[in-house]
């Protein structure tokens, strides 16, 4: 697969976006990835939902149910069987036979799907305006005539990316911590979206940015897949403990601090005490030794897998690799892992999955950096004799899941 353009409209800019429009506005791209239509049928995703290592759930609406303290809303999570989305679909064909439109309200989500389609996982590649280290997930939605997940916000920027059918969006007010939800549902859906600001239906192709904590409402037209490339940063929890925990091998962080000592009642913790202890805490994290806890602590969190890995069914040895190579594959970022770098001690440092890889050589650091930034490598690249590696390294790359053989045609 060739490099997908940007998914911007021709009109707007990388630079422009990320400065108008990037948490703060919204923003339609008509045929933004069109590479998105054919790649799946809803068959395809209602599949992968009954496979035992997907993460899937099925969202079912029961509009009759009265309000209060029955929810509304049921919501089974793998494992899912043939049995709980028999009944929907006898009753969504029924209607549909009938002529009459579906007021089944039902959705089955799919998540991490970039790591069940290496192919989708290079369409993220249409987002790199945006650092890859900020990257979430691919999710898929299907949804019959009438399905929807309710109307909601999320705390991450999302692109909703229409691969098949047509879905109606409408977006409205900004939400915060304030915003009252339904109580007692399993899914965090309110009624009140304030004034409509979007009303547009998406075909095949079309994306959809919506930032954070922007309320939206999406309705399938009729049977269709809307998938998900979602954006998110970590939270300061976690940074902290990251950095707890990259800390500990600081010897000099567990020699007692001195303090000045003013005279005081014995069971007094004054504020002065407690001011020098946050000043000599500040001082060491804004030291260079400080700024380079800091970036490891930020690189581990940040580089960290959401998901567990799939160990692929099938694997090849070096000789497969070797001759793949030769007929023109290529290796790849697996867009399900997640690799960068970072100036660390003066010097580049590589991470993969939440690690620090040390022990690399120029060469392998080097290759290494070039598949983070999304390009790929080739047998030349691979096998220079000049800057070469052994075919036994990328073994452990592809055992690891850091990278993927994309085998020529």
């Amino acid at each position: 697969m060739t490099s997908p353009k940007f998914c911007l409209p021709d009109s707007i800019t990388p630079a422009q976006f990320l400065a108008e429009y990037w948490q703060k506005k919204p923003l339609l791209i008509k045929q933004g990835l069109p590479q998105l239509i054919g790649m799946f049928e809803p068959e395809d995703i209602l599949g992968l939902a009954l496979d035992e290592e997907a993460l899937a759930r099925l969202l079912i609406n029961k509009p009759n149910n009265s309000q209060g303290s029955t929810p509304q809303w049921t919501v089974k999570k793998t494992p899912l069987n043939e049995d709980d989305f028999a009944p929907l679909l006898a009753q969504t064909n029924n209607s549909s036979r009938q002529g009459t439109k579906n007021y089944s309200n039902w959705t089955v989500l799919v998540q991490n799907l970039e790591q069940w389609s290496p192919e989708l996982g290079q369409l993220w590649r249409a987002f790199d305006f945006i650092p890859q280290w900020q990257r979430d997930d691919i999710m898929v939605s299907f949804a019959p005539e009438g399905g929807s997940v309710g109307k909601h916000y999320d705390d991450y920027d999302v692109f909703l990316a229409q691969g098949f059918g047509r879905r109606r969006w409408q977006l409205g007010k900004y939400c915060d911590e304030t915003t009252a939800f339904i109580p007692n549902e399993p899914i965090r859906i309110f009624d009140d979206m304030g004034e409509i600001i979007f009303d547009d239906v998406l075909e095949a192709g079309d994306v959809l940015y919506v930032p954070p904590k922007l309320s939206h409402y999406g309705v399938a037209v009729d049977n269709c897949l809307t998938f998900s490339f979602g954006f998110r940063r970590p939270n300061l929890m976690q940074i902290l403990d990251s950095l707890a925990d990259v800390a500990t091998s600081e010897q000099a962080l567990f020699v007692p601090m001195l303090l000045e000592q003013s005279l005081q009642p014995s069971g007094q913790l004054q504020a002065d005490s407690i001011e020098q202890i946050k000043a000599q805490l500040i001082d060491m994290l804004t030291s260079e030794r400080g700024d380079d806890l800091i970036r490891q602590a930020v690189s581990e969190v940040v580089s960290k897998r959401q998901y567990d890995l799939l160990i692929p069914e099938e694997t090849i040895d070096t000789d497969e690799l070797a001759h793949a190579l030769a007929e023109g594959a290529t290796i790849h970022i697996d867009y399900s892992s997640r690799l960068l770098y970072s100036n660390i001690d003066g010097e580049c440092t590589l991470f993969a999955n939440g690690q620090r890889l040390d022990g690399l050589s120029c060469t392998e650091a080097s290759l290494l950096r070039q598949l983070a930034d999304g390009e790929s490598l080739t047998q030349a690249d691979l096998c220079n004799e000049d800057h070469g590696i052994e075919l036994a390294t990328v073994m452990v790359w592809l055992e690891n899941g850091w990278v993927w053989l994309n085998e020529a045609n």
